[in-house]
């Protein structure tokens, strides 16, 4: 049963015991009939209707050797990244892909209308004030997540200049797009984004990695891992410190930081400190406790050590402007969000035989209750001598044998 028939029984004892006045025990009983619903729509009954988990066997030696070095190390490759040579198989057996890589500046509309609403939402909840905080709550989780996470996207594709010629414009679009976040990041995402790229798996380049005391911290205690999700902003910051010939501070730098500041004080005097609240409840969820959170698990967090990037296929890439095309966006990031899928389409047999996830949600309650995923559960480059030739990446073209499943990850 969803949580909706549960809202008559929760409400007993909030209505007769709680000294909240009416509106607030009103809202609690709301807000725990609205998570229930949710917890029981994703993973519960899913669960029971029979869905099951999809995924190429190891062997047992193999699996518990995987299980105890994941608790200790990443997984460690002497392989280049996969991604560069599939690039150029895909481009030499479709070159008609090539008209893909355009720009879209449309996208920077979408930006401003995400901005606009969520300052809207913002003034609406700073009117009602602090005593419909559950409602700002709700509001955060169903609708504030997703236009913020959207948002992410545009900052995403603003790093790769995809929305405008001009490197300066998609700057101001990535800064226009992080304003409902309250906090500059856009310009140190576009830093160390790209040497995400150019340097996948390096520990001393790549910030996507955990840094180890995080990963040991941390472990594989589930409640751990959903507070570091909870808290994964406060996290990453610590990373880019690590990395090595990075310059985060520039003029975009404080220009970011000017915008953000400027808004923040604009939200506080026009909306108060309720819609500033609402706000800080949307950055969370959008990065967090939140089936778009489950995209950071998603791209590069892997318990097979022969596929290290994950695509997502499902619903919700609708909001999230295709970012779950991750292997796609990889291999070519020069293609926009929206003709991602076109990619796909166009070279299916260089994807159809990846394992994939087709439910974000239920990555999310995996990732957290199942003891196998860690921070350690992904893959890390070791350093070649300079005379050592590079080993050939696995998945260059189709005919090359993987075997990986091409069934859908799923509970």
């Amino acid at each position: 049963m969803g949580g909706g028939h549960l809202i008559p029984i929760l409400a007993l004892p909030f209505v007769t015991l709680s000294d909240f006045p009416l509106t607030q025990r009103f809202g609690l009983v709301v807000l725990a009939g609205c998570i229930i619903d949710i917890l029981a729509n994703l993973f519960v009954l899913p669960l029971l209707g029979g869905a099951r988990l999809k995924k190429r066997a190891f062997e047992h030696s193999a699996m518990m050797h995987n299980l105890r070095s994941m608790q200790a190390a990443f997984y460690q490759s002497e392989s280049d990244q996969p991604h560069p040579g599939r690039a150029r198989a895909i481009i030499k057996a479709h070159p008609e892909v090539r008209q893909l890589m355009v720009r879209n500046p449309w996208t920077a509309l979408i930006a401003l209308s995400v901005v606009v609403l969520q300052t809207s939402l913002a003034f609406c909840f700073g009117k009602l004030g602090f005593g419909y905080w559950w409602l700002s709550l709700v509001m955060a989780y169903c609708v504030g997540a997703f236009a913020n996470h959207a948002n992410y996207v545009i900052i995403h594709d603003a790093t790769h200049n995809l929305i405008f010629r001009n490197k300066s414009w998609n700057k101001l679009v990535g800064i226009l797009a992080d304003l409902p976040n309250l906090n500059p990041g856009a310009m140190g995402f576009r830093v160390y984004h790209l040497r995400h790229h150019s340097h996948q798996g390096d520990y001393e380049h790549d910030a996507d990695l955990a840094n180890h005391w995080e990963a040991r911290l941390v472990g594989n205690k589930w409640y751990r891992k959903a507070i570091w999700l909870m808290l994964f902003p406060f996290f990453q910051l610590t990373r880019p410190p690590r990395l090595k010939a990075i310059t985060m501070w520039d003029r975009w730098f404080f220009v970011n930081f000017a915008c953000a500041v400027a808004y923040d004080v604009g939200v506080v005097y026009f909306c108060g400190w309720p819609g500033f609240l609402y706000l800080a409840f949307s950055f969370f969820f959008s990065i967090g406790l939140h089936p778009v959170g489950a995209r950071w698990i998603q791209e590069h967090y892997t318990n097979d050590p022969e596929q290290e990037t994950y695509s997502y296929y499902g619903p919700i890439n609708r909001l999230a402007l295709n970012m779950g095309y991750h292997n796609e966006h990889h291999d070519l990031p020069s293609i926009p969000w929206n003709n991602l899928p076109n990619l796909r389409a166009m070279a299916p047999e260089f994807y159809n035989n990846l394992k994939y996830h087709s439910s974000w949600s239920r990555l999310l309650f995996e990732f957290i209750f199942d003891k196998k995923y860690s921070l350690f559960s992904r893959i890390e480059r070791t350093k070649r001598r300079n005379d050592e030739a590079p080993s050939s990446p696995p998945m260059l073209r189709p005919a090359t044998p993987v075997a990986l499943s091409a069934e859908t990850i799923t509970f």
